[in-house]
């Protein structure tokens, strides 16, 4: 039996996020003599407890098809995470340890304050970001430039996006429906497992499908008005 960590936040209504893990991770291992159970640690990342004659193979895999929380990072380490929390002068990063973005490495996103620039850019508690370590020994980092970029196409498209935390993607698509507004987004971008980018069509607002989306989920939503 091997254990693992992926790189997957357990948050919410943890059941329904277990769930949808087990459905898309079963799926990934159907071809394999290997099987998961699922667990959720202490600080909310997916634990597997893999078995089965190809349990390192698929371990492995996993592992490089999702990547893993780290303890311990270097100064030039570039990894994922997810944003914990937001504060007028700083960003946090949840990588397996809390990285500070702080507010002075934000100019590339612009002016304003840490939490003025989140909420222009629809960064909500949650959001997978990609980070570059600057200093490990003070834990603080910088958005790498393929994470700025992403940031910025999503702002310059010439459409509105809104990002929606928190929700699997059965259920977006519910209320999408539910609201009639199919007709109005191109499509939902997968981010992570309960982590949502939703492209609205050139006359549709962000605000307005929040608004009317925001009744029947309860995830975590966020807008980026097309600039």
């Amino acid at each position: 039996m091997i254990s693992l960590q992926l790189l997957i936040k357990i948050y919410g209504s943890k059941e329904r996020a277990v769930h949808s893990a087990q459905v898309l991770i079963d799926n990934e291992l159907k071809d394999l003599d290997a099987a998961a159970t699922y667990s959720v640690s202490e600080d909310g990342w997916l634990t597997l407890e893999i078995t089965g004659e190809d349990e390192e193979f698929a371990a492995n895999f996993l592992a490089e098809e999702y990547g893993k929380p780290v303890q311990k990072v270097r100064t030039g380490d570039v990894l994922k995470g997810f944003i914990r929390r937001i504060e007028s002068d700083e960003i946090i990063v949840d990588v397996g340890v809390p990285v500070t973005v702080p507010g002075n490495k934000l100019g590339v996103l612009g002016t304003g304050n840490a939490r003025q620039i989140a909420s222009r850019f629809g960064m909500i508690s949650h959001l997978p970001v990609e980070i570059a370590i600057t200093d490990a020994e003070n834990l603080t980092g910088d958005f790498t430039k393929k994470q700025v970029d992403i940031l910025w196409n999503w702002k310059k498209s010439g459409f509105d996006h809104v990002i929606a935390n928190a929700v699997t993607r059965s259920e977006l698509k519910a209320a999408i429906k539910r609201t009639g507004h199919g007709r109005d987004i191109f499509g939902i971008e997968r981010l992570g497992l309960m982590e949502h980018v939703i492209t609205c069509r050139g006359n549709t607002e962000g605000p307005g499908i929040v608004a009317s989306i925001g009744r029947f989920v309860s995830g975590e939503l966020g807008v980026i008005k097309a600039s």
